[in-house]
């Protein structure tokens, strides 16, 4: 029953990709190129295969500041 279990596993793992592997790099190496952004990211710009960047909050540059007089 354990090797049962065993192969089992062993299937599932080998079938998973691995960390971000799976997506490819954008806004100088520190976003990711996905369809869907998480709830800790936010959407920088279109990656080249129209996907978005999705960058996350602690890493997103601060909003430029206009000043009006």
């Amino acid at each position: 029953m354990t090797q049962l279990l065993l192969l089992v596993a062993l299937l599932v793992l080998g079938h998973v990709p691995s960390g971000r592997s799976e997506f490819k790099r954008c806004w100088k190496g520190q976003g990711a190129c996905r369809t869907y952004c998480t709830k800790q990211e936010t959407y920088m710009h279109l990656c080249p295969d129209a996907s978005l960047c999705c960058l996350s909050y602690a890493l997103k540059p601060p909003a430029p500041r206009f000043d009006y007089k």
